[in-house]
């Protein structure tokens, strides 16, 4: 075994609802928010946990190549019978020591929120006094009654929809014997992760409207859909993933 190259993704994320990914509380409050979301403790700017991107990718990838178990377990090495060109074990790692095809090739890094969007939160604290996030309630409807039930009332912060977070993921490529052609291969699985992810939602509450995000580019102050910058140690171009990926998924 070899390493090779790094071959590097990074873009932004931009939130186009509110995004849900949520934090510790320190302290209960009679009417306080129950479930802030996680912050830089030393700005207290939000952002992406590169755990939260991680797991949802691999969530995501698992149910586009068949890899989720009947009895509802996550995908691990002996699920595939020992298979070395399995994409899931071989992007996000596995614990198992008998697995031959070394470590997890992708390291996520944590979101950050971009200069320009970290001007627009700050602007909205001292205009609206919301510390960089918006609150949001909501409660449960006794569909009979058409009214709400009671105790069920609950306060939770998002991210502000329109708030752009700079993204970035370094992908390892290693000759096992084959010149690294099957990590290669595995890139674009990664790159169309990206697409689902789009299709789906990130953070908690998807299902209600939270977590919808857009991967792009930041062209002159203006961020650009659809893109992201590859860099593979060799040069360093923007892929248009619509028209490649989608591609990639029908073959």
């Amino acid at each position: 075994m070899q390493f090779l190259r790094y071959k590097t993704i990074n873009g932004v994320i931009r939130c186009e609802s509110g995004l849900k990914i949520g934090g510790s509380k320190d302290t209960i409050e009679i009417g306080g928010i129950d479930n802030p979301v996680i912050r830089n403790p030393l700005d207290n700017f939000p952002y992406i946990p590169g755990s939260s991107f991680k797991g949802k990718l691999r969530s995501l990838l698992e149910w586009e190549l068949g890899k989720v178990n009947g009895n509802g377990n996550v995908h691990g090495f002996k699920d595939c019978d020992e298979d070395k060109e399995c994409p899931i074990c071989r992007i996000f790692g596995v614990t198992d020591e008998n697995a031959l095809f070394g470590p997890g090739r992708a390291i996520f890094r944590d979101g950050i929120v971009s200069d320009e969007s970290r001007k627009v939160l700050e602007r909205l604290r001292r205009e609206k006094g919301l510390f960089y996030v918006e609150e949001k309630t909501e409660t449960a409807i006794d569909r009979l009654q058409g009214k709400a039930r009671s105790g069920t009332l609950r306060h939770y912060e998002r991210v502000p929809a329109g708030t752009e977070f700079i993204f970035r993921i370094d992908y390892r490529v290693f000759d096992i014997d084959d010149g690294g052609k099957i990590d290669e291969r595995n890139f674009d699985w990664l790159l169309h992760g990206l697409w689902l992810l789009e299709q789906d939602a990130l953070g908690g509450c998807g299902s209600r409207g939270c977590g919808e995000v857009r991967f792009g580019v930041n062209e002159g102050g203006r961020f650009v859909p659809g893109k992201v910058f590859v860099d593979d140690d060799k040069k360093e171009e923007i892929k248009d993933r619509y028209n490649e990926l989608n591609g990639y998924a029908k073959r």
